[in-house]
């Protein structure tokens, strides 16, 4: 197998887990870097088969293909916690595999990683593991308060999440996740939520992003600014907290921290994310060097590039609800709008809730940026008749 702690120069081919948006413009930023990249993913027509050399169709539970990805590559990397721990661990015998294994077992079962973070003294907000709708009746008494109650393995963007509102609904609930293992959190009085990114390569050194503002809208997210217009002693905490997460679990590449503000101005972790984040997608336009670019170099043990923000940017979501009504979104009247681009993700099949892209814009501060990224979506909306 090839060496864990080589530098990977420019020429050389990267592996991609999963060939979804994030895999999609993770490889645009390796090839212009100089880097050939192929995926694997179960769609045959997944977004970054149109930008990689090598798509492999298969599942992400496929050892034996992720061990084929592997074996043509100089590195691996994922970009969806999905995995199965067999492919991690089958593509490690053939090239470095970064993040590893050990740290996707504990990011991808939502009560493995809360305990992870408790037993690592970094703050979490009150919960209970349950197996049974009997447990989380009792966990529901026991946090009494309304509870968001979520399958530990699975689901994104809100899906495999129920929110508990007494403990007479547990059964119900429990029903409707139909999962073994569940997280019941206890809700929050919530001011808003950031996420700060890390990446980190093989050498131990770090690239700490200033944080993003975020902003869900039936839980997935809508739009997001980077940086986000917070008090100084709140990013630096928000930075600290994210550094120490990334050191301590030893990840390889980015870790994405999300985190709650509390009212009382507390700070929480929520989750983590082993991989690019939807709420960076705004440094390709804010930062000197943005997430893609990054993961590469992370991964590749190149020197990592500055987080540093050059101006404020932010991004607004595209879901397929979009384009179910009407097939040709009015994009030429968005872009009207100063400063603004768009990213498409070349999805073959627009679905509701479905992420088929995103705006971005500049600004001269975060509250403008913001402005325009909804004012050029609400041009599409009110041009397709959502809005009077």
């Amino acid at each position: 197998m090839k060496q864990q702690t080589n530098i990977i120069l420019p020429g050389a081919t990267i592996g991609i887990l999963g060939g979804g948006q994030l895999g999609r413009m993770t490889a645009m930023a390796a090839r212009s870097l100089g880097y050939r990249s192929q995926v694997l993913d179960p769609d045959p027509s997944c977004p970054a088969r149109w930008v990689v050399d090598a798509c492999f169709s298969a599942s992400l539970d496929d050892a034996r293909a992720a061990a084929d990805l592997a074996r043509g590559s100089d590195v691996v990397t994922i970009e969806i916690e999905k995995v199965s721990l067999d492919s991690m661990r089958a593509a490690a015998k053939h090239a470095p595999v970064r993040p590893d294994a050990d740290v996707l077992e504990i990011i991808q079962h939502r009560a493995t990683q809360k305990d992870w973070l408790s037993k690592h003294n970094f703050p979490v907000g009150d919960y209970r593991v349950v197996k049974s709708a009997m447990e989380l009746d009792r966990a529901a008494r026991e946090l009494n308060a309304e509870c968001y109650v979520k399958a530990a393995q699975g689901g994104y963007d809100g899906r495999g999440q129920a929110v508990l509102h007494s403990p007479t609904d547990a059964h119900k609930a429990w029903l409707y996740l139909g999962a073994e293992v569940c997280v019941a959190e206890k809700a929050l009085d919530i001011e808003y939520e950031i996420s700060v990114l890390v990446a980190r390569s093989p050498s131990g050194q770090t690239a700490v992003y200033p944080p993003a503002l975020n902003h869900h809208t039936n839980r997935i997210l809508d739009w997001s600014v980077i940086p986000a217009p917070i008090p100084p002693a709140l990013e630096h905490e928000a930075s600290r907290l994210a550094d120490s997460i990334a050191r301590d679990i030893n990840i390889i590449g980015l870790l994405a921290v999300e985190m709650f503000v509390l009212k009382d101005g507390k700070l929480l972790v929520n989750e983590l994310a082993p991989r690019p984040h939807n709420s960076y997608h705004a440094s390709e336009r804010a930062c000197a060097t943005s997430q893609f670019e990054n993961c590469v170099r992370a991964v590749c043990n190149l020197p990592l590039g500055t987080p540093e923000v050059l101006k404020p940017a932010a991004i607004v979501n595209l879901l397929g609800d979009l384009w179910l009504k009407h097939p040709h979104p009015s994009f030429n009247e968005a872009l009207s709008v100063p400063g603004l681009r768009l990213h498409l993700y070349d999805k073959q099949q627009p679905k509701a809730g479905r992420k088929m892209g995103h705006l971005s814009a500049v600004g001269a501060t975060p509250q403008e940026a913001v402005e325009r990224v909804k004012q050029a979506k609400e041009i599409l909306e009110r041009g397709l008749g959502i809005r009077d």
